[in-house]
């Protein structure tokens, strides 16, 4: 389905090189149907080995797009919409990465029945593992869904819920990769206590909590399950969890995810 389309990108940034790079990287869309924008001649100009149409306006790119997918910072959004409105119809698909932006102002701002998806990419999308919420608008369906499934599934997995969640969405999985950083840093620094060299000890943790993630999505065991998997009776894991459930990791992580998730509310409420 995507491969027939014609691909319009508003906001040539670090997100948009990646879109368009794992478009390309996956043929899913060849490159004279991809046309990006950006604000200046320069990053157009350092983007030219991607091979993809461009140009600094953003009308001329969504006039005969199938689809427009915005990516913009939040502060330029209402610009970029302004922009689009005289060139967008009912027949094209709006796909947003815009935080904190719902399809409803989106929508309000095109005053035009145009469908109106809502994404949520995170930054693991970089090296193709990235989790992308995907949230469809009052006028989007099935099959305006499913095209930005195809899309985003190129840079990893996609989960389609209720724009409800998306600012829970934006406090797990977008925040999450900070989170997880912490995480891997003190225990890398803990096999550093132990005598590990830092590179090691690195990369011992990054495989571990890849791996982890891995067991957790192909298996679809419940975490608790596979963590007594690893807890044998009188052994060392357990030493280990108990510090852990001293320190509060578990209560601290759970309110990180509420507190991101509550900032995400009142960035998109103004």
């Amino acid at each position: 389905m995507l491969a027939k389309k014609k691909v319009a990108l508003i906001g040539l940034g670090k997100l948009g090189e990646t879109l368009v790079r794992a478009l390309l990287e996956a043929r899913a869309v060849a490159p004279d149907r991809i046309t990006a924008t950006a604000k200046h001649a320069e990053t157009l100009a350092a983007k030219r080995g991607l091979g993809i149409r461009s140009t600094l306006d953003n009308r001329a790119a969504a006039r005969g797009a199938d689809v427009v997918i915005v990516s913009v910072k939040p502060q330029a959004m209402a610009e970029a919409l302004g922009q689009l409105r005289s060139a967008l119809t009912p027949r094209q698909l709006l796909i947003s990465t815009v935080t904190g932006v719902q399809s409803a102002d989106i929508e309000r701002r095109l005053g035009k029945r145009i469908p109106v998806v809502r994404t949520m990419p995170n930054t693991p999308c970089l090296v193709r593992a990235g989790m992308t919420g995907i949230a469809p608008g009052k006028h989007a369906r099935a099959e305006h869904v499913a095209l930005a499934q195809e899309i985003f599934a190129t840079m990893g997995r996609t989960l389609v819920l209720d724009e409800r969640h998306m600012d829970a969405v934006t406090g797990l999985s977008a925040s999450g990769p900070a989170f997880m950083y912490v995480v891997l840093e003190a225990l890398a620094e803990g096999g550093l206590k132990m005598g590990l060299p830092r590179e090691t000890a690195t990369e011992l943790v990054a495989q571990t909590m890849l791996g982890t993630a891995k067991l957790v999505l192909e298996t679809g065991e419940h975490p608790a399950k596979l963590k007594d998997a690893v807890t044998t009776p009188a052994g060392c894991t357990i030493d280990g969890l108990l510090e852990l459930e001293e320190g509060g990791l578990r209560v601290a992580l759970i309110k990180a995810v509420v507190r991101t998730t509550r900032r995400a509310g009142e960035l998109r409420q103004g």
